[in-house]
């Protein structure tokens, strides 16, 4: 949901707002959240976890990160996004705010009420950033779209929780949401 605003911000000025506000930056505009579900949450722990895990279990570079968490795609523009979960492998990337430069892989869990976010808006923004990787979740279908971004066109894979995800961005790391404990 976008509140009206009264000028233009800029990424400084998005970066004064208090932390408590949830809230992501797009060319200028503001664009409120509202908090995530208990079943987005607990999405968003497991996949955490079972990336956070893997890095460490392979002596990986690479840093894993869940929302609230600032991913500015490229210096000087005003957009500031908030994934629910990335993967930075360039830890030059990472500063002060958050990761300036775009991520490797970025997870973002659906949300109902607005899902032209996740699919147009963002979806756009990663893959001209040059992210990688982008996985749209769907909690309410169980279903994982895995946009392969590498390179100048992208391709798309979907899968359901039942199905065993490979990222492409790693060899031998396998997701098996079916395994999640999502406290159904």
């Amino acid at each position: 949901m976008t509140l009206p605003q009264e000028k233009y911000c800029s990424a400084e000025d998005f970066y004064a707002i208090p932390e408590d506000i949830r809230a992501e930056l797009i060319n200028g505009e503001i664009v409120y959240m509202a908090a995530p579900s208990r079943l987005h949450q607990e999405i968003s722990g497991e996949l955490y976890f079972a990336i956070k895990s893997y890095i460490k279990e392979k002596g990986g570079k690479c840093r894993v990160f869940a929302a609230p968490f600032d991913v500015q795609l490229k210096k000087g523009e005003d957009t500031v996004l908030e994934p629910d979960i990335c993967v930075i492998c360039d830890t030059d990337k990472l500063t002060k705010h958050g990761c300036l430069g775009a991520p490797d892989w970025i997870v973002e869990i659906a949300s109902p009420s607005n899902p032209s976010y996740d699919y147009i808006t963002k979806l756009n923004l990663y893959h001209n950033a040059g992210v990688r990787e982008y996985w749209i979740v769907e909690p309410q279908n169980e279903t994982v779209y895995v946009y392969d971004m590498d390179g100048d066109e992208f391709s798309l894979k979907a899968y359901t929780f039942h199905d065993i995800i490979k990222p492409g961005i790693y060899e031998d790391l396998f997701i098996h949401f079916s395994e999640f404990d999502l406290g159904e």
